[in-house]
């Protein structure tokens, strides 16, 4: 079996570019990762998916282990056989989505109590069922347990909260135990506060892991904060490891957090948008529900080669939008990916040539001329 492993293979200032090898496929980075809650993308075949340049998707414990349960999928052979996609999957912990539900939840040191936001039922989620529910779903990367506290937050409550997450990351390493081709990442918490960053850094590299991720950011803190903890917080973590941006973003902020040394990204955005009309393309967001778009003959983006450009106008996707087609969904979404992974491509080739700070500075001029192409 094809053990777990990250290969760099080029720098270009904090930037880095390199192959994750798994028993199930490689994973060029910096990768952006579709997000596949529920066993699906949304208005999306896994095939098509894998079209557009995907390496990997992210699966959510949380929905996953709610309906139709962990133990479901294992009988039915895994959850890359269940959703059909047979490269790398990540799942992540549940503590987010746990974290999330407020009032429905109870926080103690073992874990977390809390109400299913479907029926109401009670659950109870600790580092040792995350991991046995990551271990039935067959994820090829697992997430250890974590509390991710919102921002704004006292540096105390964040303190706290982080401690707690690496005394669960200690016993989320435990429970995961020895699995071959089958990886484990820790989670860096401390909000932005660069004392407790280092301090949590400290903690997993002494626990050890297959990766690193950042977590607790893109949580309402503002892009400038953000930026400002990825300054220096990648580089708190070990160099030959894979470093993830959990939950992150939007296309400048996965620039932003690429040209700081992020190896790893996943957001719902290019699906969720692709649902409610928005595009994303080389020259900022068009929201396709504008009466502009509704005898434009143009392509979204002329230069790029999803079905959505390829074959159909702004006209057809604003009206199959407004008639509420599932074909818009379709689309849309298809070019949203499509554009993210080329984006991805364009950084990594960037990277590799040395040539980053022109990419990226040539990202945001397009980007700021607007959706000026000619009709």
């Amino acid at each position: 079996m094809t053990a777990f492993s990250f290969h760099l293979s080029a720098t270009d200032g904090a930037a880095r570019t390199g192959t994750i090898k798994t028993p199930r496929g490689e994973i060029r980075t910096p990768a952006f990762m579709p997000v596949g809650t529920a066993a699906t993308v949304k208005a999306m075949l896994p095939g098509s998916v894998r079209e557009t340049g995907a390496d990997i998707l992210l699966g959510n414990t949380y929905h996953l282990m709610l309906r139709p349960t962990a133990e479901r999928i294992d009988r039915l052979g895994g959850l890359h056989r269940f959703m059909n996609w047979q490269r790398p999957i990540l799942t992540d912990s549940g503590g987010f989505q746990v974290m999330s539900l407020s009032g429905l939840r109870k926080l103690t040191e073992d874990g977390v109590r809390f109400k299913s936001h479907i029926d109401g039922s009670e659950h109870w989620l600790t580092p040792e069922r995350s991991m046995e529910i990551q271990r039935l779903l067959g994820s090829d990367i697992v997430m250890c347990f974590d509390e991710c506290p919102a921002l704004p937050a006292t540096e105390a409550e964040v303190a706290r909260s982080m401690r707690l997450s690496m005394r669960w990351a200690q016993r989320s390493r435990d429970a995961f135990g020895d699995r071959p081709g089958h990886a484990l990442f820790g989670i860096q918490q401390g909000g932005v506060t660069q004392d407790l960053r280092a301090e949590s850094a400290e903690t997993l590299r002494g626990i050890g892991f297959d990766g690193y991720a950042v977590g607790g950011l893109a949580v309402g803190e503002g892009q400038g904060a953000m930026f400002g903890v990825l300054d220096y917080a990648p580089g708190m973590l070990p160099s030959d490891r894979p470093r993830y941006l959990m939950g992150v973003g939007k296309p400048d902020d996965i620039v932003g957090a690429v040209e700081r040394g992020i190896d790893m990204m996943d957001c719902v955005l290019p699906s969720r948008s692709g649902r409610t009309g928005q595009a994303w393309t080389r020259r900022g967001q068009v929201n396709i529900k504008n009466a502009r778009h509704m005898d434009d003959p143009r392509p979204l983006d002329a230069d790029c080669t999803c079905p959505a450009c390829k074959d159909y106008s702004r006209a057809y996707l604003h009206h199959v939008f407004r008639s509420g087609e599932i074909i818009a969904s379709m689309l849309l979404t298809w070019h949203n990916l499509h554009y993210f992974q080329e984006l991805m491509q364009g950084l990594r080739d960037a990277i590799r040539d040395g040539r980053l700070a022109a990419f990226v500075a040539a990202f945001h001029a397009l980007r700021a001329g607007g959706d000026i192409e000619p009709v």
